[in-house]
């Protein structure tokens, strides 16, 4: 395990944008995996990998790039060093950051899951009151910890791995909006 661990902060040292992307990427797919097994309880049979695909792109090409590019941004505004430099970090990061990551994560696993505008807006009316409301029952304290205890190039990661459990919820419920919506133009169908 040490190996493992030694050869990741090398990669991560030489590649970091793209280990961060690539990370993950592979979290997002085992949170999107605990969902539909642990959560939704689905047989392996009714697994679905299109959705458990698209769900490690997002973290690939959006979540992970997204949150490198927002914690160089931090380091910027807020500098390095202080007494205050976590929670205002933090502040930041619970105030302008998470409300329109969770936006537009909502919406773009609206669209990626080929939903209408119209439905994507309404799972948004419906699905982001509680999605932020759960992101303020976890991750102020996470980012205060993070950013005061844990280096730079180790954020990301300690995200990552609290966030499996974050990325299981939110895989569940960016698909419970999708399968809501399939069900009501299903009813809309029937006679």
């Amino acid at each position: 395990m040490a190996s493992i661990w030694r050869l990741y902060l090398r990669v991560l040292e030489k590649h970091p944008w793209k280990t961060q992307a690539v990370s993950t990427g592979v979290l997002c797919w085992t949170g999107d995996t605990l969902a539909q097994l642990a959560i939704e309880k689905k047989p392996l049979n009714h697994f679905d990998l299109v959705r458990n695909a698209r769900f490690a792109a997002v973290g690939l090409l959006f979540i992970g790039p997204t949150l490198r590019t927002w914690y160089l941004m931090l380091e910027r505004i807020c500098g390095t060093t202080g007494r205050t430099v976590g929670l205002q970090k933090m502040c930041l990061d619970q105030v302008l950051f998470a409300p329109i990551f969770l936006s537009n994560f909502i919406m773009l696993m609206g669209f990626l899951q080929g939903q209408q505008w119209p439905d994507i807006k309404k799972n948004w009316k419906t699905d982001f009151q509680p999605v932020l409301l759960a992101n303020y029952k976890i991750w102020p304290a996470v980012q205060v910890i993070n950013f005061y205890f844990v280096p730079f190039q180790h954020r990301i990661l300690v995200v990552n791995c609290v966030a499996v459990g974050w990325n299981t919820y939110l895989a569940w419920k960016a698909n419970e909006g999708y399968e809501r919506s399939l069900l009501q133009k299903e009813s809309w169908k029937d006679p």
